[in-house]
């Protein structure tokens, strides 16, 4: 069932409070936001809001703190990052309810801006507990939740407020919805799904749900080896889920049944150890040394995922083909990057890995649709219910 956009709302003199995602990265000892891409993605739905004649009300979590006293989680330097992209002022308040927050909420003009402290300072958010989602529901009308990456949660500032304020989509979390909904619905075929990463055990209900969808489904990363164990083939010292081989196995002979083409590595980087990259060498995906790890998919993997990319008219991909934090490790996924973003298809990056290791190619402009949501755009994919999404209106 489709869910209401705040473009199917009136808005105008409505106190909105709207649940972002701007937890960036920032210098543990300053501070100073390092990477403003979830400010810049939040950023179109407050102007909106904002050029509606709505009251903007911004909630927001920052890290995992354990109580409010961790000076570098506060917001304000996320509230004036955000009043510089959308050219007017963000009041930043010092606490996230009470009587000083609802004075404040009192004294809004129709347009203005305000940013509550870091919900995650509150110990009630992280728990759902309902007392606190009726405190943070007394300062709105409205809910718009545009935090497509915290969805899959049930928080407070998620869910919460959502049964007690009616809830809306945001530009961002309409956009995920609709990109993610029609690639699992209604892609344009052949369609390839990529997924990397280092444990199947993380991606077993994706590779599940995505083998019913797709043509061919390309294997990388750690989770690999525990394809390639389950073939026979001896793994060294890899990375191996032995609990996960009868699994890997029935996964392997369900994409035989359904006629669909799953594809492993045949050949391998690999090193005595991650931290040893001068010992790196390829080796076919049978032979593995005994004292040896595989850490990427070797050069005739990646031709043969290559050729996959070019010849399809939807990609997903989700997760790395190796340990790309080391150049040594990085070949395949950097390849794999490259053939994405050349090919003539729909492309769709998730994860927050893949969406990392795209960003040092410098290709992110090639890419359709990067999604922001690593946990939920995973969830979404298994065809799992995101409870921020659920909360909210059906059109």
């Amino acid at each position: 069932m489709a869910k209401k956009s705040m473009q199917d709302i009136e808005l105008t003199g409505k106190r909105v409070l709207v649940r972002v995602d701007f937890n960036v990265p920032r210098n543990k000892t300053t501070g100073e936001i390092t990477n403003d891409v979830r400010i810049q993605a939040g950023a179109p739905t407050i102007k909106y809001l904002s050029e509606q004649g709505a009251k903007v009300i911004v909630m927001t979590h920052m890290g995992r703190p354990k109580d409010d006293t961790d000076p570098i989680l506060r917001l304000d330097k996320v509230a004036a990052r955000l009043a510089e992209i959308i050219g007017q002022p963000v009041k930043k308040l010092d606490k996230t309810v009470g009587p000083e927050v609802e004075e404040a909420v009192a004294a809004m003009q129709n347009g203005d801006v305000v940013m509550l402290e870091n919900v995650r300072f509150l110990p009630g958010e992280t728990k759902n507990d309902p007392e606190l989602a009726a405190e943070l529901a007394k300062l709105g009308d409205v809910f718009v939740n545009d935090a497509f990456g915290t969805a899959h949660r049930a928080h407070c500032s998620t869910e919460g407020v959502g049964h007690i304020l009616p809830g809306v989509m945001g530009f961002l979390m309409d956009k995920e919805i609709s990109v993610l909904g029609k690639a699992l619905s209604e892609a344009e075929h052949p369609f390839v799904a990529i997924v990397g990463g280092s444990k199947i055990s993380d991606k077993i209900g994706v590779v599940q749900n995505l083998l019913e969808k797709v043509d061919v489904l390309m294997i990388g990363g750690g989770m690999a080896n525990t394809f390639l164990k389950a073939k026979g083939y001896e793994m060294g010292t890899s990375l191996v889920e032995d609990d996960k081989t009868e699994l890997a196995l029935e996964i392997m002979a369900h994409a035989e049944k359904l006629g669909k083409k799953l594809l492993i590595p045949v050949d391998v980087t690999v090193a005595t150890a991650i931290d040893a990259p001068e010992t790196a060498q390829t080796v076919a995906a049978d032979q593995v040394p005994a004292d040896r790890m595989a850490l990427d998919i070797g050069p005739e993997t990646v031709k043969i995922y290559q050729d996959a990319v070019m010849n399809a008219k939807t990609i997903l991909w989700n997760g790395p083909m190796g340990v790309f934090e080391v150049d040594a490790f990085a070949v395949g996924t950097f390849a794999v990057a490259h053939a994405v973003a050349k090919s003539p298809a729909y492309s769709i990056v998730g994860g927050g890995d893949s969406v990392a290791s795209l960003e040092r190619t410098g290709l992110n402009d090639e890419i359709d649709h990067i999604s922001t949501g690593g946990g939920a755009s995973l969830e979404f994919l298994e065809g799992k219910k995101l409870p921020g999404v659920e909360v909210l209106q059906d059109k």
